[in-house]
């Protein structure tokens, strides 16, 4: 399981910043203005072979009784509930606030491993500028800039060391496919996981919220073996407010990276939500096969399903890719042609490509559009081989191709 590092401390020193550098992207939204992040916000991180999950609090206001600041005090406790780690985010230029004082007494109470990192050192010498955080007993101090990146990579390094790096899954294909159901609560995961199994094995309720934990169950369907994960709904982060539901997020996003392919179950009786969206941004994100199952197509008139075709293509555009399975799990038809879907979507993240035939393609898709220069050096891209598989990875080969940035701004991986 990957670990998760939960992000804490009072507003505007530098979490959501620290979040971007630690997921190599820009999902946080940064601004020199307190209070700006309120929900939990999810990310994937790795550093090496040690993949993690970032969660990105709001700023933690212990005291705070009502309003906003205590919604936010809320989120953040619950976050510190399913961390592994704790990374507990002071200003080094600020000093020592009362709020830090409060927060690392609440820290100390849980007993939730803790790393002290103090934010905005740079220019400043290490030992000065952590000095007087000493006082908050919570270990040595890391001395960091998120925002220039001094000092990060060591504190997560010392983070995770007690974690080991995952077994090397890839190297090992499996006889079939580990299907994960995810969606917005009360869109008939479990109703369709039981059509699946033949019998009511998941409880299926009409009340957002039924299924609280990941459940994965053996499954045959018409003569194929497949493991289903049924998990449960992903609210909006600002709507997860429930003790026991604290750990529904993180268990849901662990079972998307632990599939092969995800079924991402939406309902057609409701408009397309922009947490639809999100559920499927993170499984694409997590480069996870796809199907989308469009539920209760059944109760809809055509009118309506004229109306969610038009919202799924609007809202979902980005998962052009995918398979677009209308279903109805409570009477059972459509069920063949989704998993139909789960089988091609699955030989899709499984599949061998020849090096030959990748090389041709990177050749068309140079000849189309050139990278862009790279000061005065245009990158070369020779040629291409696979990687992996689950998803496929694809390796390209060439000259000063680290120069070459992905679209969310992270420099490229790829050998030279």
């Amino acid at each position: 399981m990957k670990p998760t590092v939960v992000l804490v401390g009072r507003p505007n020193v530098g979490k959501s910043t620290l979040f971007n550098r630690l997921t190599r992207s820009r999902d946080a939204i940064v601004h020199d203005m307190p209070g700006l992040t309120r929900d939990r916000h999810y990310g994937r991180g790795r550093l090496g072979d040690k993949p993690f999950i970032v969660v990105d609090t709001g700023g933690f206001e212990p005291v705070a009784k009502d309003g906003i600041l205590s919604e936010m005090a809320r989120q953040a406790q619950e976050a510190i509930a399913e961390a592994d780690i704790v990374v507990f985010v002071v200003d080094g230029r600020a000093g020592l606030a009362p709020q830090d004082k409060r927060i690392a007494e609440l820290l100390r109470a849980r007993g939730a491993p803790v790393w002290l990192a103090v934010n905005k050192t740079e220019g400043m010498q290490e030992d000065i500028a952590v000095a007087e955080f000493h006082e908050l007993a919570l270990g040595r101090p890391h001395a960091i800039s998120a925002a220039h990146g001094e000092g990060v990579r060591q504190l997560v390094e010392d983070a995770l060391a007690p974690f080991p790096a995952p077994a090397g899954e890839a190297d090992s294909e499996p006889d079939h496919p580990r299907v994960a159901i995810v969606g917005r609560p009360n869109v008939g995961k479990s109703t369709l996981v039981n059509r699946v199994l033949g019998e009511e094995r998941m409880i299926a309720f009409d009340e957002p919220g039924t299924t609280r934990d990941a459940i994965e169950v053996e499954a045959n369907w018409q003569g194929r073996p497949y493991t289903i994960v049924d998990t449960a709904g992903i609210r909006r982060k600002g709507k997860v407010f429930e003790s026991v539901e604290k750990f529904s997020v993180v268990k849901t996003l662990q079972a998307i990276e632990r599939a092969n392919v995800v079924v991402l179950v939406v309902d057609a009786a409701t408009d397309i939500s922009e947490q639809d969206a999100h559920i499927a941004g993170y499984i694409v994100e997590a480069g996870r096969a796809l199907a989308v199952a469009v539920n209760k197509w059944d109760a809809v008139d055509a009118e309506m399903r004229k109306d969610a075709k038009t919202d799924l293509e609007r809202k979902l555009a980005f998962l052009d890719f995918a398979e677009f399975v209308p279903i109805s799990a409570l009477k059972g038809t459509g069920i063949k042609a989704l998993f139909e879907a789960v089988d091609r979507a699955f030989a899709a993240a499984m599949a061998k490509l020849s090096t030959p035939k990748l090389t041709r393609a990177l050749q068309a898709a140079v000849e189309k559009q050139a990278p862009p220069l790279a000061g005065r050096i245009r990158p070369k891209l020779r040629y291409a081989h696979q990687g992996g598989s689950n998803p496929p990875i694809v390796v390209i080969h060439g000259t000063s191709v680290a120069a070459i940035r992905t679209p969310t701004g992270a420099t490229s991986r790829t050998p030279s």
